[in-house]
């Protein structure tokens, strides 16, 4: 088999499409969680802890000397992606405890009854035909 034959039959997969489409739902998701963290939770946050820009939330190690840059570690932009984190991943506990839940329903459903074998079908006339010669 040629190489694009193969590559075709495996993209071709549904389990392939489908986690494509969970990655690009995946991204898009992330974007608008970091946008929801950057711009609607963390500027409430830093007023209510004193007027502080997270952004801004750094330790310098070195500082700025001509063309060389500061040395620092940015820890506020560090917790503005912790709380990016932790939004995402209860999303993601909650999609898959939702999904869990449907799939133990699913499993608890009893399979429908199963069809009466030709035997019955045909006894089951015979005792009808008994009754109603009787």
């Amino acid at each position: 088999m040629s190489l694009v034959k193969e590559f075709k039959a495996f993209a071709m997969r549904g389990n392939v499409i489908d986690m494509a489409i969970g990655i690009i739902i995946g991204a898009a998701f992330g974007r608008v969680v970091s946008s929801l963290v950057a711009d609607i939770i963390m500027p409430p946050l830093g007023l209510l802890i004193g007027g502080v820009d997270f952004a801004d939330l750094a330790v310098v190690l070195r500082e700025a000397e001509g063309d060389i840059a500061a040395v620092t570690i940015g820890y506020g932009l560090f917790i503005k992606n912790v709380v990016d984190f932790l939004i995402i991943a209860m999303a993601i506990f909650v999609a898959v405890k939702v999904m869990n839940s449907l799939r133990r329903q699913e499993a608890n459903t009893p399979p429908p009854p199963a069809p009466p074998s030709k035997e019955e079908v045909l006894l089951t006339e015979i005792r009808d035909l008994l009754k109603n010669r009787a």
